[in-house]
């Protein structure tokens, strides 16, 4: 019956129309007819909420629905970083030579200020047997010549020359000693040798990595920020650190921010606790820092795929009654934060409103529900 009347109407205007511009005559047509179908649809809703249901292609609409209720909503701020040891250091040689001995193996535990390996340092060895066997012969002499002049024999000259010569070469070899002291690679820190850049024979040269030690008692998970968010990411936020390769997620808080911004990068660093009794955990392991920089405890919190759009405002329908009748309901809604699909609603819910979940994309205002 509504196309016949909808025919029956566009015949007679076409009709009507005569030579005119026929593509612009259609147009005006087609708007006409939408019009009417709006019309039409408008009245049957009408009709069927009063109560009378001799109209026969009347339908109502399955949905699903959803109760609104208070829940919390954090807004996370998603960066990628970096596991980091607290102690992660390269140690290199002091001195250019070529290595001679490396008196550790990967994955031994070593203590700060352990050697590691050691530089040919034959050539001071010889110095400093010479300088011995000098030392030893200026000694000798030193006590003679102090004994004579003990006993007021002798010139001081010949004292004192022997007593400058004996405490020249002490100082000579100790020297020596600090020299070769240098070609001993130290470990730094306490903690655990994570790799060995070096090998027997090879020269090495200061500054260039030799061995690397890290301390795994103290893990963080380490990442830049644009500074963007300087306002918002702070010393003692909470933060989610999420590890791809272990698809693990762990609480943590950030507990350093740093207050200079990189002029080449424009952000900041921040870093997080990791927990460092876990053995899964290895610097340099790819980490996510989701800091949160918005938290509310009691928010109306809807999926963001039900919100729609027209022109500049949002809204949702929720369940309405009335004449008895379970109706769709449009609510204009007002958005706060939105973050991993979910939205958080300022104004237009309220607690217990019957969200509608599913069948929501073509409704319209009061028309007939069941779920």
């Amino acid at each position: 019956m509504k196309k016949l009347v909808i025919i029956i109407f566009i015949t007679g205007l076409i009709a009507s129309c005569g030579s005119g511009d026929k593509k612009a005559k259609l147009e005006k047509l087609k708007q006409q007819s939408s019009d009417l179908l709006e019309q039409i649809k408008k009245l049957e809703d009408e009709i069927a909420l009063s109560g009378d249901t001799t109209i026969s292609n009347l339908k109502t609409k399955d949905i699903s629905i959803k109760p609104i209720t208070f829940e919390t909503f954090k807004h996370f701020i998603d960066v990628q970083g970096r596991v980091d040891g607290d102690e992660n250091v390269t140690v290199s040689a002091k001195m250019a030579g070529a290595v001679d001995h490396i008196l550790v193996n990967e994955g031994d535990e070593v203590s700060e200020g352990q050697v590691l390996a050691e530089l040919d340092n034959s050539v001071f060895k010889q110095s400093l047997e010479e300088l011995k066997n000098a030392l030893a012969f200026a000694s000798d002499v030193y006590e003679k010549q102090k004994n004579l002049w003990d006993q007021k024999i002798g010139t001081e000259i010949q004292f004192l020359s022997a007593k400058n010569n004996k405490e020249s070469l002490e100082k000579k070899i100790s020297t020596l000693k600090e020299q070769m002291e240098l070609s001993k690679i130290k470990s730094p820190i306490n903690g655990v040798v994570d790799g060995i850049d070096i090998k027997i024979g090879q020269s090495v040269m200061p500054g260039v990595p030799a061995i690397r030690v890290v301390n795994l008692n103290k893990l963080k998970a380490k990442a830049e920020i644009s500074e963007s968010y300087a306002s918002k990411v702070k010393k003692g936020n909470d933060v989610i650190i999420f590890l791809p390769d272990l698809n693990k997620e762990i609480p943590s808080k950030i507990f350093y921010t740093s207050k200079v911004i990189n002029n080449t990068t424009r952000t900041f660093s921040a870093e997080a606790d990791l927990d460092s009794q876990n053995q899964d955990y290895r610097p340099n392991m790819i980490a996510v820092l989701k800091v949160v920089d918005y938290h509310k405890d009691s928010a109306i919190v809807v999926p963001l795929n039900l919100v729609q759009h027209s022109g500049t405002s949002e809204y949702v329908y929720i369940v309405g009654v009335k004449n008895g009748k379970e109706i769709a309901i449009r609510k204009d809604i007002t958005l706060g934060q939105v973050y991993n699909g979910k939205a958080e609603i300022i104004t237009g819910l309220n607690l217990n409103d019957k969200l509608i979940t599913s069948g929501y994309l073509d409704l319209t205002e009061g028309v007939l529900i069941k779920y």
